[in-house]
Order: structure tokens, then C-alpha cells, then sequence
């Protein structure tokens, strides 16, 4: 292990003599600027002179599980490699945590720790204890995790940090295993790590873009594009800070003219590695400057490169830029590719909105735009932005007319919401009184006369369901939905006069037509006195009902029904406003997602 851990000392630091020393530092360089396959070329170099080069075997499994846009991929890579290393080097403890990395990132969680565990106790010195190189190795594998025991990587990190405080790789993991913690935000202990390795290596540009990255999860631009800055004024071929800097200009700034600048550094940065797949960024940049024929023409012609080894995000930028053309047969096309092909970690909400609006437009039956919008939801992780999202789904079925739909998507609106709105409850019931449905319309409106008793709604669509539901009129449930209505619309005659003068009128009628005059003369009058414009014919109908003589409940003779006694079905244009007291506002905004490269 001696020769291991000259190796990583080294690694930063750069002015260490000697071929090999410098050749394992250079392919970390490399690798900390994403030029892949230049560090690939020099460890393979170093494995062509000694196929059992453990060190350089270690870190071409690095590059292969950093490198390739699918997960799945760049552990079965990495793991082939040190599986076959395991036998070739006796199980060497460096070989071990390369193992029990790419275990870790498929979720083996007590595989990887075994593996762990084992290279500490190979490598363990009676006197000095845990080898600080594999206790960097072993936090940077755990830092590259979502889930793993970030406090034990600090632990391992900051044990190393002590017995070699020069080590630039691990203060590097070990801010990086501060930010997966948790502890990244601020003067932080991450961003003390990071200032650490600059103190020892002030060119060591990977701790600036660090730095960088901090800022730019709290949306802090000015020390975001400092420490970028910083970055590439230290190492003018350092990738990943052009790659920042060309993002923050295109979607952040949309300054075009500065983010072509950044993506020509970026790409020449990497000289003599040549990407198709840059061509998509400059489609994406054609797109943010709707030059959408531009963005399909650098898009294919990445899919024209590469076939089957296409990035699906490429697929996603045609899919959006042939429906902003209005394309949308060939939108549909790379819709479906996008989604046979898709990658786990860069599949957004974004994805099933457009796929949803595409399928609008190109004959997708109501379950398959449904499912989009359900399936979309669900990977959001922001509640409010979720509620959102469904609303896009809610507006869309009731555009259309697809009130079943509609209502499923409201429902889980509902559902989701730890306080539900009245709102939502009406969107609820209205759905289910277009759809004809007034049985479950009318039970939505009784709950929202149950929650909101200061509210007219409930009792009004009760009412509405119900004199469509009840067409016998005997042991009526509308009577009862009218004589509530009528009790709550009392309470302001004038504010709730349409409410007032439909009960009242409703009530006249039906007492009228069952030879009830003690009830119709209740209501007859009332119905009279507000609606002034039918006075005299209402009076009429007092004037008759006095000359009747009354029939006993449920014996019915069969005058002439007053006219507007029965109400019609309420249409759209008669939907109900809750009041400010009960309505809560909610601002629903549209942002597409961006998925960076």
C-alpha cells in the first residue's frame, strides 16, 4: 500500500517527479474536468505497461462510473472491471472499495459495506491504524451515493484529513460528503473543506467549482460566478465551469451571445476530445432562441452520429422543438423514444406535460393524457408544484369537455392537499353536475355545506342537484335543499338575491301545485315582492290559490304550474364565485424544466 498512498498525495499537488506519479495525477485531472476519454486513454496507458497497476485500475473504474448518462451502465462497467481486478490482485483493499462503490450506487448497501470494512482491515497499520487512502477512497464512494451513511464517511474523511492535511482528494470528498449531509450551505463546514484544498493547491479548480456549486443551490449569483470565474482563471481548460457558465447564461441570463461564447470555450476546453453530443447544446441554444428548425436540425444530427447510443434528453429537445413547429406527427416520434429510452435520473414532470400536450394534438385517448398528468405529478417533490401540475390536467379536461377525467384529477387535488379549498370541492361537484352524474354532485355540494356553513355554494348545488335528481316530487328532496337555501339566503336578500328569488319561486311552485295554501301563500308572496318584473302574474297565482280549497299533503289537482316554478339545469355561465372569505387564491405558474447535459 506504500506506492498507493504516494500516489494520492500526489494527486493535486502536480510537482511530484517521476512518470508514473505524475500519470496517475493527470488522469484525476482529467477526470475532475470530465474529459473522459482523456482519462481513460491514460490509464489504460499505464494498465498496457502494467496490467495489474492497481491504482490506475481503481481509477479508470472512477472515470467509468462518472461517466456515462445512464446509472445502470456505468455500474455494470465499473463493476466488471473490478470484479475481474479482484482476481488479478488477490482482493487488493483499493480494488475492494472500487467494489464495494459500485455496489453502493446500485443500493447493495451491506455488500458495499462488507467490502469497506474488509479494505480498512487488509490496509490497517498497528501503529499509524486506518489507512487515510483507502479512508478517502471509501468517503468518496460515499459521498457519490443518494443513500449511505454520510456521518460515517465524514468520519473516515476527517481521520485521513488529519494524518495528511495536504491530501487535496480528500478534502475534496470530504466537503463533498459535508453537502450530502446536509452541512454544504454557507461558511459550512463543505465550503470550509473546499477553501482547505485551495490553501494547498490554489490551481486545484475542482474545489472553486465546488465552492461554485454551493452558491448556485442557494441562487446566489455574484460568489456563483466568482468562484466559476476563479475556476478557469487557474485552469483555463477546466470543463466544468465553462459548462456552468454556459447554462447560467443560456436559461438563467438568456443572454445567447455570452452563452455561445461559454459553449465554444467549453467545447475547446476539451481539445482533442471531440462530442457529438454538443451539437445539442447548441440546439438548446437554438431553441432559447426559438429558432426551433435550427434546434431540430443540431439535435438530428446528434441522432444521425451516434443511432442507438443517442442521449434521450436529445430525444426530449426534438420531441418539444417539432411541437413548437407544430409538428407534431415527428414531436410524437421522439416523444416515444424519449420515453422507451428514457434515463431514471434526468426524467422530469416537464417530460409528461409536453408528452400529454403532444398527444392532444395527435390523436392520445383521455387515459393515456391522464396517465401523463398523474405520472408527472408524482415526480415532483414540491407539494405546491405538484397541485400545479394536476391543475394543467384539470384545465385541459375541462376545455374539452371530458368532465369524468376532470373530476379524477380534481379529486386528487383534493386528495393531496393537507387543507383542502372550497375551490376545489366545487370544481369537484360541478365536474359530476355536467357529467349528469347529480347524485355524486349533490352529496360534494352537502360536504361543502357540512365544511363551509357560512358559504352559499353547498346549499345552492345541493338544491340545483337535487331538483334534477327528484322528478317525482313526493317526499321531495329538493323541498328540503330549497327550504335551506332559502334559510341561508334570508341572511342577505340582496347578495344572495338569485339564491332567495330560486327558492322562494321553486317553493311557491311546488306548494301551488299540491293545493297547499297555507305554504303557498308563505312563498308565493316572497317570490312576488322580488320579482318585481312578473309581479302581477305571481299575483295571479296568490289570487287562484285563495280561491282553492286546501287538499290534503300528497293529493295533488292539476292547475297550470306557475311559469319558472321548476328550475332548468344551470349552465356554465351560472357558476358561482366563492366570496373572498372563502376563496383562496392560488397563482399557478408554468416553468418549463431544464435538463442540463
Amino acid at each position: 500500500m506504500k506506492k498507493t498512498t504516494l500516489t494520492f498525495i500526489a494527486a493535486g499537488l502536480l510537482y511530484v517527479t517521476g512518470l508514473r506519479a505524475q500519470s496517475i495525477p493527470e488522469g484525476m485531472n482529467h477526470l475532475y474536468a470530465q474529459r473522459y476519454t482523456s482519462a481513460i486513454n491514460v490509464f489504460e496507458k499505464l494498465l498496457a505497461v502494467n496490467p495489474n497497476n492497481i491504482e490506475a485500475t481503481y481509477w479508470l473504474g472512477q472515470v467509468y462510473l462518472d461517466m456515462d448518462e445512464i446509472m445502470s451502465s456505468r455500474i455494470a462497467r465499473a463493476t466488471q472491471l473490478y470484479e475481474k481486478a479482484m482476481q488479478t490482485t488477490n482482493g487488493a483493499p483499493l480494488i475492494q472499495v472500487g467494489l464495494g462503490h459500485a455496489e453502493l450506487l446500485a443500493g447493495k448497501m451491506n455488500e458495499s459495506r462488507q467490502h469497506f470494512e474488509t479494505a480498512l482491515t487488509l490496509s490497517r497499520s498497528s501503529k499509524k491504524g486506518d489507512d487515510p487512502i483507502i479512508e478517502t477512497a471509501i468517503g468518496r464512494a460515499i459521498a457519490d451515493a443518494k443513500t449511505a451513511d454520510f456521518q460515517w464517511g465524514i468520519r473516515l474523511l476527517q481521520d485521513a484529513a488529519a494524518k495528511d492535511p495536504k491530501n487535496t482528494e480528500t478534502l475534496l470528498q470530504l466537503g463533498n460528503a459535508h453537502r450530502k449531509a446536509g452541512e454544504g450551505t454557507g461558511g459550512g463546514p463543505a465550503f470550509q473543506a473546499y477553501r482547505k484544498a485551495l490553501e494547498v493547491n490554489p490551481s486545484f479548480s475542482i474545489a472553486n467549482y465546488r465552492i461554485a456549486m454551493i452558491f448556485y443551490s442557494q441562487k446566489n449569483w455574484e460568489p456563483f460566478l466568482q468562484y466559476l470565474n476563479d475556476a478557469v482563471a487557474r485552469d483555463p481548460k477546466f470543463t466544468p465551469a465553462y459548462y456552468e457558465l454556459f447554462y447560467y447564461y443560456w436559461f438563467k441570463k438568456q443572454d445567447y451571445t455570452e452563452a455561445e461564447n461559454q459553449l465554444n470555450k467549453y467545447i475547446q476546453s476539451k481539445l482533442p476530445e471531440k462530442d457529438a453530443q454538443d451539437e445539442f447544446l447548441y440546439g438548446q441554444l437554438c431553441y432559447g432562441r426559438k429558432d426551433y428548425a435550427c434546434a431540430v436540425t443540431k439535435a438530428e444530427s446528434v441522432v444521425m452520429a451516434l443511432g442507438d447510443k443517442t442521449k434521450p434528453k436529445v430525444y426530449r429537445l426534438l420531441a418539444d422543438a417539432y411541437y413548437q413547429k407544430a409538428e407534431f406527427t415527428a414531436a410524437k416520434k421522439y416523444s416515444d423514444l424519449f420515453f422507451q429510452k428514457k434515463n431514471p435520473d434526468d426524467y422530469i414532470t416537464f417530460d409528461h406535460e409536453l408528452r400529454a400536450k403532444i398527444l392532444s394534438k395527435t390523436g392520445g385517448t383521455p387515459d393515456e393524457i391522464f396517465d401523463n398528468f398523474v405520472q408527472g405529478a408524482q415526480l415532483d417533490t414540491v407539494l405546491s408544484s405538484r397541485i400545479d401540475f394536476l391543475k394543467q390536467g384539470a384545465a385541459y379536461f375541462k376545455e374539452n369537455k371530458i368532465w369524468d377525467k376532470f373530476g379524477l384529477i380534481v379529486q386528487k387535488i383534493i386528495d393531496l392537499r393537507p387543507k383542502p379549498i372550497i375551490n376545489d370541492f366545487f370544481d369537484l361537484m360541478k365536474a359530476f353536475y355536467d357529467d349528469d352524474k347529480y347524485s355524486l354532485s349533490r352529496d360534494i355540494a352537502l360536504t361543502m355545506q357540512a365544511k363551509w356553513p357560512d358559504q352559499v355554494f353547498g346549499f345552492d348545488w345541493a338544491f340545483n342537484n337535487s331538483v334534477r335528481t327528484d322528478t317525482v316530487r313526493r317526499d321531495s328532496i329538493a323541498i328540503p335543499d330549497a327550504q335551506k337555501l332559502y334559510e341561508f339566503a334570508q341572511k342577505d336578500t340582496i347578495k344572495f338575491r338569485n339564491q332567495y328569488l330560486k327558492s322562494v319561486r321553486f317553493l311557491g311552485g311546488f306548494y301551488f301545485n299540491a293545493r297547499d295554501k297555507n305554504n303557498a301563500l308563505i312563498y308565493l308572496p316572497k317570490w312576488r315582492d322580488i320579482d318585481t318584473a312578473r309581479s302581477v302574474e305571481i299575483q295571479g297565482y296568490i289570487d287562484a290559490i285563495n280561491k282553492m280549497s286546501s287538499n290534503p299533503p300528497g293529493k295533488t289537482s292539476n292547475p297550470a304550474t306557475p311559469k319558472g316554478a321548476t328550475p332548468t339545469k344551470a349552465g356554465a355561465g351560472n357558476l358561482p364565485k366563492p366570496s373572498s372569505a372563502a376563496k383562496t387564491k392560488t397563482t399557478t405558474t408554468t416553468k418549463k424544466s431544464v435538463a442540463k447535459n
